[in-house]
């Protein structure tokens, strides 16, 4: 069995009575919850059951008593729906989890939620429910342990070395991002990565024989998994072996087909998708506790020595974390200044000096696209950050993602710092977020502006963890010009703008992508994206960016760390009082500013505020963001070759958005920018206009 061959039909002995009360006690409290809230999925929790208990008493090395321990295995309850599985094995082995808590599934303040969400409960390791989601983000808590085992571990000191456990369901495989995923891990050869597909061949609608004659096993071994069978998801010792072998399966990745009855013990749902999303009822539930023989019909009654049994979680952890404890302190003795750092990073602290390398690109004088800007930004970002990791969906060249001189990130070298993640944008996005959830990892990757849509699912998980993935989206406009309409964004940015908790950045110089990377890079409580052009902008004259004598200071730009505030007075209207404001961001900043001097020429007292962070000036005080766009003035222009959606909240009823409201054409960019009336000439018309309505 430990040969690494791939073994079908494992079977072995019956439980104990103890072992049956203890496993049976979490389909009790899963299905009593469940009708208590009367929402909710009992059939699979009780189909899981066995393989949930297996895995926290047997294989699981983790400590109920420090769930945040470094070396801990990750569990991952990709079958989010299946929420009561992981709160009843979580409650009852001894983590922070309380009988009222059970009771209050799914209610108001109750941190059971209907899926489970990182950050409310301990033991919960990322936030599951959007099916695929949890498959896709192990493969980056795997990619994130080897790469810190090769970073930090010595010989004789192996203090990185901890597995990836999923449960996952037919819903999971069904997602394309699984597959993504794990076509990605089958190539990294993540040997301590173990999915256990849950095969009870139900969906909502009825029996998987309606949507899919997959044979995923097939499927798998197609992608370079192990894959072993388990034909009886009540048979511990088979499903025991299985996992052991999964275990010593170092060079690939395991998937363990597990065939289970939803809703098992149930006299009249087993095996049927009744279960699947809705309560038993009180009298199925009362038949269902008889007919596992269970010792009694009170809801949420757990024996006395189902929970003794259970305690011995609480034993295991504790001495586990010890044995570890003295090990990192014989490393810490040999390796000071690593084990400082493995602390340091785990905890999500910046180095010391990360950012001594990054140039200051306020110096920079040659036209360049922010993209290339933000290569720069990158290189200096690197070499202060040991642990920065970047990629691209195959577009590296292009994002300017790659980090120069670095190696990639593959099984032959898994410190490596360029994650080649193909075209499997979905995927990068949830692999990213596993990465940042592990710890220890700053994780960055890019794409094109129009592919964030095959992403979004991501981008709204790490906004809800509060997960500090950092995405580089180049091409970001019209301006990417010739690839047509099916590749320039338009919605894009607004509609990303709408996930809570996703900070935007779009910066329209050198010195505003510095900062805004800086920014980036700097928060630690969600994700940021940098909209990066394709063609190249202006060098903006900014206060300490050049020295001649063509400038005087009051024709010189403000600097660029007004972007922490979101939006800033890029330029002053003469005598300090402004009849006109324009707002832009990006590429289309030298249209505002060129427009203001031409405003300015006909006696126009022109303000124009560069506003490349909406979530960042809707975070500031009304004062600031009154001092930035007076309320007095009401004559307002945006500027932004995007979707206007959302300006109004900025201009105001009174004001006008100059944007693209409709599909692109192919076309090179400064014609586009004309055909569609993004031009210096139309924001001045539009000024003059507001201002004789007014």
């Amino acid at each position: 069995m430990r040969d690494g061959g791939d073994s079908d039909n494992l079977k072995g002995s019956t439980m104990s009575t103890t072992e049956q009360l203890a496993i049976d006690a979490v389909r009790v409290l899963s299905m009593d919850a469940v009708q208590k809230a009367n929402s909710g999925h009992p059939g699979t929790p009780m189909a899981l059951a066995p393989v949930g208990y297996l895995l926290y008493h047997r294989h699981l090395s983790h400590n109920p008593a420090d769930p945040g321990w470094l070396d801990r295995d990750r569990f991952i309850l990709s079958v989010g729906h299946a929420s009561m599985l992981i709160y009843s094995l979580l409650h009852l082995s001894g983590y922070e989890i309380s009988e009222e808590d059970i009771r209050n599934f799914r209610q108001w303040g109750s941190p059971t939620a209907g899926h489970p969400e990182y950050g409310h409960i301990p033991g919960v390791e990322t936030t599951t429910g959007p099916l695929g989601q949890g498959v896709a983000n192990s493969v980056g808590f795997a990619l994130a342990e080897r790469w810190l085992a090769r970073y930090f571990n010595r010989p004789g000191h192996e203090i990185v070395d901890h597995r990836t456990y999923v449960l996952c369901s037919d819903g999971d495989v069904m997602e394309g991002v699984s597959h993504e995923a794990a076509e990605i891990a089958g190539h990294q050869k993540l040997g301590k990565l173990i999915w256990i597909f849950d095969d009870n061949r139900i969906t909502i609608e009825g029996s998987t024989d309606l949507s899919t004659s997959t044979d995923q096993a097939k499927r798998f071994r197609g992608y370079g998994w192990h894959v072993v069978h388990v034909e009886d998801g009540n048979d511990l010792e088979a499903m025991d072996r299985a996992i052991a072998e999964a275990k010593a399966e170092s060079g690939r990745p395991s998937l363990v087909v597990l065939r289970t009855t939803i809703a098992y013990g149930s006299p009249g749902k087993a095996g049927s998708a009744s279960s699947h999303g809705a309560p038993l009822g009180e009298d199925e539930i009362r038949a269902t506790k008889q007919n596992l023989g269970y010792p009694s019909l009170e809801p949420f009654y757990v024996d006395s020595a189902a929970l003794k049994h259970w305690s011995h979680c609480v034993e295991k952890g504790k001495k586990a974390q010890e044995e570890w404890d003295e090990r990192f302190q014989a490393y810490k003795d040999d390796h000071p200044d690593l084990a400082e750092k493995y602390i340091s990073v785990m905890a999500g602290k910046l180095p010391e000096g990360w950012d001594a390398h990054v140039p200051d690109l306020t110096q920079d004088e040659s036209a360049d696209a922010t993209r290339g800007w933000s290569g720069k930004v990158i290189q200096g970002l690197a070499a202060g950050m040991p642990n920065l990791v970047g990629g691209s969906a195959d577009l590296g060249g292009s994002n300017k993602t790659d980090i120069k001189g670095a190696e990639s990130l593959l099984p032959s070298s898994p410190s490596g710092r360029i994650i080649h993640y193909g075209v499997r944008e979905h995927a990068m996005g949830s692999i990213m977020n596993g990465m940042t959830l592990h710890g220890g990892l700053r994780p960055f990757a890019g794409t094109f502006l129009i592919f964030s849509d095959y992403m979004r699912p991501a981008i709204r998980l790490a906004g809800l963890m509060g997960q500090p993935s950092i995405y580089v989206f180049s091409h970001d406009s019209i301006g990417l010009g010739e690839d047509g309409p099916t590749h320039q964004p338009v919605e894009q940015l607004s509609s990303l703008r709408a996930i809570p908790n996703v900070m935007d950045l779009r910066p329209g110089d050198g010195p505003e992508t510095e900062i805004a990377w800086r920014t980036a890079i700097e928060r630690a409580d969600g994700p940021s994206f940098l909209a990066l052009s394709r063609q190249k902008v202006a060098v903006l004259m900014r206060i300490g960016s050049v020295t001649n004598d063509e400038y005087s200071n009051a024709e010189l730009l403000a600097g660029a760390e007004g972007l922490r505030r979101g939006a800033y007075v890029l330029a002053e209207a003469s005598g300090g009082v402004p009849r006109v404001l324009l707002l832009a961001s990006g590429s289309e900043l030298s249209i505002a500013v060129d427009a203001r001097r031409q405003l300015e020429e006909l006696g126009i007292p022109v303000r124009v505020v560069s506003m490349p962070s909406w979530y960042l000036f809707q975070k500031q005080g009304a004062d600031y963001r009154d001092e930035v766009l007076p309320p007095e003035v009401t004559a307002r222009v945006s500027i932004e070759a995007g979707s206007t959606f959302g300006w109004d909240r900025w201009v105001g009823s009174e004001g006008c958005s100059i944007g693209i409201d409709h599909f692109g054409a192919s076309a090179p960019a400064e014609v586009l920018y004309e055909r569609f009336g993004i031009t210096t000439e139309a924001v001045v018309t539009s000024a003059r206009e507001l201002l004789e309505k007014s």
